[in-house]
């Protein structure tokens, strides 16, 4: 299935042993983390990670030499700090949040490190800072638009002290990097609306031709508001911050995020690239992207589960139940993600129509957009009280049947034997 290849992608090369400055430059400001070659130097306040074929993975000092065998693969990171500006808000990207964040070192509790398992999974061991920003930004967005934090009106201490922790509480589950700063901030001089405006027209107008990504549910009883104010001027603390630097601030969550990077944390004020609509994708796109979404889907379910295994509960009969089926639910979707067909082939001597494999892409992408929810749920487990937990477990009851639904339609050789809802 190649789960353990990395997709090719457009970028800068791998750095290699004859170019330690060159890892040591890069690192730390624009880009986050670069992949290495075999025999490369860990550049100076640099983690090296080696992703094994078993797919283990395992850190290394700065000055550490990378060995690896013949299927490993490895990458170097900068822990940070990381500044950026994110938009809690679609509808209002004149209003922002500037975040300062960075990457955790290694937790001797845990086998696993929650930020090497995104490096390998998601950014493929290259990680630039516009592409953190721009994840954090859309993980941000959706949980205010589901309801799992709240930013209201006039924020108070109290109410921006909770935003705050649950935001970090996100960050950390879903991202592996610690918040050390959160501040609101004025956007207005650094945002041309207008052109926002526009590229949304444009990108509505080509929607046929667009990949964009599906709209998330809107949870029940969830009402249309309007946009809140960050700041509130009886509020300590929380005076708004003049922007010095711009803002990629997308149209609303479905539509493409400008692919802009922010300047480092030492040197704001680079210029913002212009807002464009994604071209046509071709009928080869949809391998890519369903080998990407079967990867993560592979990777990733094994440490959803056994975050949700650790998780604390109080005891009782019901809710130990629940948990249980759960567990044996998403064990299941695990052991079907192992064994799914590939995606060109309806059967081993009959090839699949393009319009299937799109479709079939496109179940693999919805898995993983559940996925995603599954992570975000995590983040609020363990701090739940015990009233909150028969909502976080219907939460996740839904989650679940959303990514066995998703997977299981993977799996099917044509449309027309998908089961009715």
């Amino acid at each position: 299935m190649g789960l353990f290849n990395w997709p090719g992608r457009a970028g800068a090369p791998a750095l290699d042993a004859t170019r330690p400055a060159d890892a040591a430059v890069r690192l730390g400001t624009d880009t986050i983390a670069r992949r290495v070659d075999a025999g490369a130097l860990v550049p100076p306040a640099c983690v090296g990670l080696v992703f094994e074929q078993g797919g283990h993975l395992r850190r290394l000092d700065a000055g550490a030499r990378i060995v690896l065998r013949d299927a490993d693969t490895a990458c170097c990171f900068h822990p940070g700090p990381y500044q950026f500006d994110v938009t809690p808000y679609a509808q209002a990207p004149e209003i922002g949040l500037r975040l300062q964040a960075v990457i955790d070192s290694a937790d001797p509790r845990v086998m696993q490190q929650r930020f090497d398992l995104y490096l390998m999974s998601e950014a493929e061991g290259q990680l630039e800072r516009a592409g953190l920003q721009q994840a954090c930004e859309h993980a941000l967005q959706l949980g205010l638009l589901q309801g799992n934090l709240a930013l209201p009106p006039c924020t108070t201490e109290a109410e921006w002290d909770l935003f705050r922790a649950g935001l970090n509480r996100l960050l950390y589950t879903r991202f592996g990097i610690t918040l050390e700063e959160c501040l609101p901030v004025d956007l207005g001089e650094s945002v041309d609306y207008a052109r926002i405006l526009s590229a949304r027209a444009a990108h509505n107008a080509a929607a046929p031709c667009v990949s964009a990504m599906p709209a998330p549910p809107a949870t029940q009883g969830q009402t249309s508001a309007s946009v809140p104010s960050l700041v509130s001027a009886t509020t300590p603390g929380l005076a708004s911050v003049p922007a010095s630097a711009p803002s990629s601030a997308s149209a609303s969550i479905p539509a493409p995020a400008s692919a802009s990077a922010l300047a480092p944390a030492s040197g704001l004020g680079q210029a913002q690239a212009p807002v464009s609509a994604l071209p046509c994708a071709p009928a080869e796109d949809a391998f890519i992207k369903d080998a990407r979404a079967l990867r993560r889907l592979f990777l990733e379910l094994p440490s959803v589960m056994c975050c949700l295994r650790l998780a604390l509960l109080p005891p009782g009969p019901a809710l130990f139940k629940l948990h249980r089926e759960l567990l044996q639910r998403l064990d299941l979707v695990s052991l079907s993600v192992n064994s799914m067909p590939s995606l060109e082939w309806a059967t081993p001597d009959q090839p699949l129509g393009a319009a299937e494999q799109q479709r079939r892409a496109r179940d693999s992408a919805q898995a993983v957009g559940a996925l995603d929810e599954a992570w975000a749920l995590l983040a609020r487990l363990n701090d739940a009280a015990p009233a909150q937990l028969d909502a976080l477990f219907d939460d996740a009851d839904r989650i679940v049947a959303n990514i066995e639904q998703a997977v299981g339609a993977r799996r099917l050789i044509c449309s027309a034997q998908r089961e009715p809802a």
